[in-house]
């Protein structure tokens, strides 16, 4: 396929500048290469020319980024730079013959560098904005599903692209970017982001001001969320609000249809310890609530999410067993859920009640679910597990759960997580059973309550015994 070079134009008997015809041609090569059969039939030649009109006009860019005076002449050059880039991009869709031929010609670095350069210019938005979008759909077209395009795109690329455009203000940019990046990865490369965090850490914030875009999304659950190291390293640096967006991803992937892999537990195995340590150490952060002027406390929001996401690890079977035996946790959450009861009977506060779900939005809805959760992760703790089970009745933790049921009777999420609490710490336990029976007997456990709970204590000569009424619920 040859490529189309119209004659010089004349209008009016005056002959049109040479970047006209420069322009109608790359538009012509534009249109062709939507096609796939012109793709494949390309002559190498073509992209050679290509090229040397994106260096002509990279020409005209270096001059304007040295001598401002010179951006009014950009117009043109701007112009034929876009359609370079368009016509590059379409040529290398579906198309490695193409990607390779325009790779050894060395276009990636000419590309790159001149990317680099658009953010140091000051001209007309949109001219500029179109050029550096089509740059970057380059970068990624070339990268897609070609491994030596990827390893010349993050020579060039890595770091400076990656922080240069992944916090520039316009969307398309970011999302290009993002789509680079997430092509470009792979295992050798993740262990240069982790020396690079702030790139890392962009991603986040991108993800942050863009929920609704895919690529940052794709990058954190399908690249650093399978790397603990990166993760670990990534969260000592985060600000809260970006550990909550950390966060709710890995409840995402928690809670997803899709089960986790045997290689995905054993990442997440690490991650549970991250998040079991950092819930240990900055749990008592949420009785800033108890005080108004704190109510929209950012360390809060990040920890109420760490519980959010410790109670779906620990729904998580082969999760479960590395959380029941991680050091200070148990002991931690009975504690803080004795300091919150307390506080919320003696003093009115956003813990005086209890609400009924995992908390979205604004830290007075994220707090109400709090106590529910605490009393959940109990539960999940003490799933056939004797030792936790008999650490609980040592700390008084029995009377606690059940005493915070009492209290707030009226929320049924509460009572659901107590009764199924209430259960773990029971199955095959006599003497947490002989306790409730006994604390029955005293007066200091509602029979009534009980009841609702699928319990009744009976009196055998001497001896009070708990029975179940019905069956016991499943781990959650």
């Amino acid at each position: 396929m040859a490529a189309p070079r119209p004659q010089p134009a004349r209008l009016s008997g005056i002959m049109v500048p040479a970047p006209i015809q420069d322009l109608e041609a790359l538009r012509a090569l534009t249109a062709l290469f939507k096609e796939q059969r012109n793709r494949e039939t390309a002559p190498r030649t073509i992209f050679q020319r290509v090229l040397d009109i994106l260096k002509r006009s990279s020409l005209t860019v270096e001059l304007a980024c040295r001598d401002p005076t010179q951006v009014e002449h950009l117009a043109s050059s701007l112009q034929l730079i876009t359609e370079c880039f368009r016509c590059l991009r379409n040529a290398c869709i579906e198309c490695s013959v193409n990607q390779n031929a325009i790779r050894n010609l060395d276009t990636i670095g000419v590309a790159v560098d001149l990317i680099l350069l658009f953010r140091e210019l000051r001209v007309e938005q949109d001219a500029l904005l179109t050029a550096f979008r089509c740059g970057l759909q380059f970068l990624g077209n070339i990268a897609s599903r070609n491994e030596d395009s990827q390893s010349i795109v993050w020579v060039h690329a890595f770091p400076e692209l990656f922080m240069s455009c992944l916090n520039h203000p316009d969307k398309k940019i970011v999302a290009y970017c993002s789509m680079i990046l997430f092509t470009s990865l792979n295992a050798e490369r993740m262990k240069e982001l982790e020396e690079n965090l702030n790139i890392a850490i962009n991603v986040i914030e991108a993800h942050q001001k863009q929920p609704e875009s895919e690529w940052p999304f794709l990058i954190i659950t399908d690249h650093f969320l399978k790397n603990p190291e990166l993760v670990q390293a990534m969260y000592a640096k985060l600000s809260h609000q970006e550990r909550v967006t950390l966060l709710d991803l890995m409840i995402a992937k928690l809670v997803s249809d899709e089960q986790l892999t045997k290689d995905e537990i054993s990442v997440f195995l690490h991650h549970a310890e991250l998040i079991a340590s950092s819930f240990v150490d900055q749990c008592r952060s949420v009785l800033k609530l108890t005080s108004e002027q704190h109510a929209e406390d950012e360390e809060v929001l990040a920890t109420i999410r760490l519980l959010d996401v410790l109670c779906e690890m620990a729904a998580n079977t082969e999760l479960l067993g590395c959380l029941q035996a991680f050091p200070g946790l148990l002991e931690g959450v009975i504690d803080l859920l004795r300091v919150i009861h307390v506080t919320g009977n003696n003093t009115t506060n956003i813990f005086s009640t209890s609400g009924c779900v995992r908390a979205e939005g604004d830290v007075s809805n994220m707090a109400e679910g709090f106590k529910s959760h605490l009393i959940r992760l109990i539960g999940n703790l003490c799933y056939k597990n004797k030792d936790n089970q008999d650490k609980v009745n040592e700390l008084d933790g029995i009377p606690l759960i059940l005493d915070s049921c009492s209290i707030d009777d009226s929320n049924p999420f509460l009572t659901q997580w107590v009764v199924y609490a209430i259960r773990n710490l029971t199955e095959d336990n006599s003497q947490n059973q002989d306790l409730i029976a006994k604390l029955e007997d005293q007066g200091l456990a509602d029979a009534s309550l009980l009841k609702k709970m699928g319990f009744e204590v009976e009196k055998r000569g001497e001896k009070l015994i708990l029975k179940s009424t019905c069956d016991p619920p499943p781990h959650d």
